[in-house]
């Protein structure tokens, strides 16, 4: 029954016209259609263009879509039937000021093209935390290029995560390449900066189940 429900999910997704795919068995990586264009004809708005990367089944594209409905938001995963999730609720919710990519996040520069986005949202990602994968976290130097091709100048990218190696490591990062600190805190949840709590209000579910298993959760927000 589960991988008959994925397959209908994976299905549906195709028809969703809040959903723009790149199928992962694809050999080559075309440039998308919609690179240098989502403004003018995925949107239909002038609005700055915020990303959430691996952003499993959406919650917070879903939330900050509703928060902030002058922005306009990109939902990135390659799992469609978690993509599926949030794009059912947008478009139940009629929105039109969010949509999602299927896609890999390597390949994140053939999607959107150069100053297109304003903003980037990288929530509990997969910390890699083996040594060799190193390369993988998404806030590795080659990944943090491949952002700095995209964002507009003084782009800003946010990271949420329970990992305190993710958290430790991005920040040398941030401290190796110079980048610009704009915010830090190893505790959001016990930290009463009226700065954070619009961001309180959206908890996803694998962050629920962390700060309620007594994880911190930490919170970095930065300029490249």
């Amino acid at each position: 029954m589960g991988g008959q429900n994925k397959l209908y999910k994976f299905d549906a997704i195709g028809n969703f016209p809040n959903v723009i795919e790149h199928k992962q068995e694809d050999t080559i990586v075309p440039i998308m259609p919609l690179k240098g264009k989502w403004n003018t004809e995925f949107f239909k708005n002038d609005n700055p263009i915020v990303l959430e990367l691996g952003c499993g089944k959406g919650e917070y594209t879903v939330a900050l879509s509703q928060l902030y409905p002058h922005k306009n938001f990109v939902g990135c995963d390659i799992k469609g039937n978690r993509i599926y999730t949030g794009a059912k609720q947008l478009l139940d919710l009629k929105s039109t000021n969010a949509g999602f990519m299927r896609g890999q996040i390597e390949n994140i520069n053939t999607f959107f093209d150069t100053n297109e986005v304003a903003e980037i949202w990288i929530t509990f990602p997969d910390p890699q935390p083996q040594k060799p994968r190193e390369r993988n976290r998404l806030t590795h130097p080659n990944f943090l290029n491949k952002y700095r091709k995209l964002l507009q100048p003084k782009g800003i990218v946010h990271l949420k995560t329970d990992s305190q190696l993710l958290y430790e490591y991005t920040k040398e990062i941030i401290a190796e390449q110079q980048l610009e600190l704009l915010y830090d805190t190893n505790n959001l949840y016990a930290n009463n900066d009226a700065e954070l709590n619009e961001m309180k209000q959206i908890k996803t579910y694998y962050e629920a189940l962390f700060s309620g298993k007594g994880y911190n959760i930490n919170y970095l927000k930065f300029r490249l």
